[in-house]
């Protein structure tokens, strides 16, 4: 038995009264393979070199409206390669690529991603930011955000805050703050019925409407942290109007001070005209038509997916704006003198050659507990809230002595390190390392070595006596 027979009833008259003739081709994708994808990340190199050391391994295809997304062949699994490990790619569902090229992070801008677990639009905001700026990704659940936490890491994101909050308490801390946000919003999962079985059996009518209350609340919240002028893109992966369009037509009728951004074709990102819906639905409100948009599985290659942009007029600011006022300073330094000399000495040592980003970070370094981190420029004091990585965690800091965390080797390249081992990424080299093992070096020196896959960085060992010893973590280690 197919899919497509196991749709909820209800569900299905739905769709029919919505989509009209066009329902039997919808229905019919249902039976249809879905199409994976693969985000590559630009903070680890140029999108061209990333591309051509890919493209003959995972057979790759353009994603229309994302320039960095690519589909690629399931049989190649590049999950288990050892560049997926060094964070060279993140793997997400193509349609979802398009929420972050809608909103256009720009370097330099404070963004927002209030429900950001397991990571895919967070890791490609900090790509289209460059590392610049800062990135605030929040998600309410905790076992979530440690995922969400992990992926910031493997791809190497020096400008993000991971936090672990509900959406009242961000906006009591960042009213009128951020230059966007994304609004990616618990849904029902229609939209993901074809790979998610769960999303099926746990489809109902009330969990509609319990999701669009939800929605109305965490947007709600969204709209006070915003500032004058920013833009918001709120989607979801769902077909229902009560999560989408009603869900946006309520907000606006409780935010005057908000618009709909209509775009025109020739304002449109790259690769959406031609691609993805702007408006099917029956009995849709016309004024609605240029600044909504939808991707259907039965148009293009890619799962259901809902997403309007959204601006604050310039001419408003919140009445909560004076808190955040109040709260901006700059982030606790360092007590013990002596503790941060070894640091900065230790990462002179590691980082050779590295001037002007230690530079750039030394008067950013804080410790917490005996844990080392350089927050982003600009970031305001987090006293009051929970946070899980408050920016790049570059070590550990151990009597006289500072160990480098693997994020700090995830987000440098091998010609940062002072000493680095590259292996070829079909090595059995590089998977004993990922495994955990001890590998030889021809070499004297004797201390940290960044190990790359290619000329990707993975992770550290430390020679001793001709043999490296192995530091890739042990949660992270292959079976």
């Amino acid at each position: 038995m197919g899919i497509a027979a196991e749709l909820p009833e209800a569900f299905s008259e739905r769709m029919k009264r919505l989509l009209g003739e066009e329902y039997e081709a919808f229905v019919q994708s249902y039976e249809k393979e879905r199409t994976q994808g693969l985000r590559f990340n630009t903070l680890k190199s140029d999108l061209e070199n990333e591309r051509a050391d890919c493209e003959r391994l995972f057979g790759l295809r353009q994603i229309p409206w994302c320039r960095e997304g690519f589909y690629y062949d399931e049989f190649t699994r590049p999950g288990k390669h050892p560049y997926h490990e060094a964070g060279v790619y993140y793997i997400q569902e193509p349609s979802a690529m398009a929420v972050v090229s809608l909103l256009d992070p720009q370097p330099g801008e404070r963004v927002l991603d209030l429900c950001a677990a397991p990571g895919g639009k967070t890791t490609h905001a900090a790509e289209r930011m460059k590392g610049e700026g800062l990135l605030i990704s929040n998600e309410i659940h905790p076992a979530r955000v440690k995922i969400l936490s992990q992926n910031v890491e493997r791809m190497g994101i020096m400008n993000a805050v991971v936090t672990n909050e509900d959406s009242a308490s961000l906006r009591r801390f960042f009213p009128d703050y951020f230059d966007r946000i994304i609004v990616d919003a618990p849904c029902s999962g229609e939209g993901m019925f074809r790979k998610d079985e769960q999303a099926r059996t746990e489809w109902s009518e009330e969990n509609i409407r319990v999701c669009a209350a939800r929605q109305q609340e965490i947007l709600d919240n969204a709209a006070v942290m915003l500032r004058p002028g920013g833009r918001l893109v709120y989607s979801t992966c769902t077909f229902a109007p009560e999560e989408d369009e009603e869900s946006v037509t309520a907000f606006l009728n409780r935010h005057e001070d908000y618009r709909l951004v209509e775009l025109a074709e020739d304002e449109l990102p790259e690769g959406f005209a031609g691609n993805i819906s702007r408006g099917i639905l029956k009995n849709e409100d016309n004024s609605m038509r240029k600044a909504i948009f939808r991707i259907w599985p039965h148009q293009t290659e890619g799962e259901g997916h809902f997403l309007a942009l959204l601006e604050r007029k310039s001419d408003c600011r919140s009445s909560e704006a004076k808190v955040r006022e109040k709260k901006t300073a700059k982030p606790s330094v360092w007590r013990d003198r002596a503790g941060l000399q070894t640091v900065k000495k230790a990462l002179k040592e590691i980082l050779s050659g590295s001037e002007m980003f230690l530079e750039d970070i030394y008067d950013r370094l804080v410790l917490f507990g005996d844990q080392v981190y350089a927050v982003p420029e600009g970031c305001p004091a987090l006293d009051g809230l929970r946070v899980l990585r408050p920016g790049i965690h570059l070590g550990t800091l151990k009597k006289n002595r500072l160990e480098p965390s693997h994020a700090l080797a995830l987000a440098i390249r091998p010609e940062m390190a002072r000493h680095s081992l590259c292996l070829p990424s079909d090595s059995q080299e590089i998977m004993s390392y990922l495994k955990g093992q001890t590998l030889p070096v021809d070499s004297e020196y004797q201390g940290w070595i960044l190990v790359c896959a290619d000329r990707y960085s993975v992770g550290w060992g430390k020679a001793s006596a001709g043999i490296l010893k192995n530091h890739y973590p042990k949660g992270l280690r292959l079976v």
